[in-house]
């Protein structure tokens, strides 16, 4: 995350005009909330904690020993750029799995596709869901593979994604471009930031007490 060009922040939240970190690629289309965070760990009474148990069935088998996935990978400890396929967070809309993600340690989502309501779920953290074509992502995943320490920047402002000597053409929702890089994702700040007109709207409302 970095502050405006003048120096300023540009909301209530903090700007995200940049993400830079090392990468890590799950492969596959069609990632379901499911499979980013099992149900059984919705019943958690906070969020704190939830990193640990992201893919929690695809990293782990039926007696806990350690599976073969990406967020086992010791080469993609730290990494902070996750880099997906087509229709990643598709199926039930729990907020839980990009809580998951970002208590896991991820701070940007690239892929083909996001399912709409994972994408405003990511949103709602300051976490960008930044798509590219399907050979652009396929070459960036195969990347970091080979390159498991080199930084990804993803510019959610200029809508590129920038690795060693390659630029990718990106695509930000506009709406989700002008809340995150002038710091209004956060409508919680932003109402907070704002409490008098909200008290003047709630006022105004006829079916509010006084």
């Amino acid at each position: 995350m970095s502050p405006n060009a003048d120096g300023s922040d540009g909301g209530p939240a903090d700007t995200v005009r940049q993400v830079t970190g090392t990468g890590v690629p799950v492969r596959g289309n069609d990632v379901d909330t499911d499979e980013i965070i099992p149900a059984r760990f919705l019943k958690v009474v906070t969020f704190d904690g939830l990193g640990q148990f992201a893919f929690f069935d695809e990293r782990f088998g039926d007696d806990d020993q350690p599976l073969e996935h990406p967020f086992n990978d010791d080469r993609f400890q730290g990494a902070s750029v996750l880099a997906v396929n087509a229709n990643f967070g598709c199926g039930s809309s729990r907020e839980h799995a990009p809580q998951a993600l970002m208590r896991w340690g991820i701070d940007a989502v690239v892929g083909e596709s996001f399912a709409e309501i994972f994408a405003g779920n990511c949103l709602a953290l300051g976490i960008p869901t930044v798509t590219a074509a399907r050979e652009d992502v396929e070459a960036l995943q195969a990347f970091i593979d080979e390159h498991p320490d080199a930084e990804i920047e993803v510019d959610v402002a200029a809508e590129e994604v920038r690795y060693g000597d390659t630029t990718i053409d990106a695509s930000v929702d506009d709406a989700q471009r002008r809340a995150l890089v002038d710091g209004v994702w956060d409508t919680t700040a932003l109402m907070g930031a704002n409490a008098d007109s909200v008290d003047a709207t709630a006022a105004s409302l006829p079916y509010t007490d006084d």
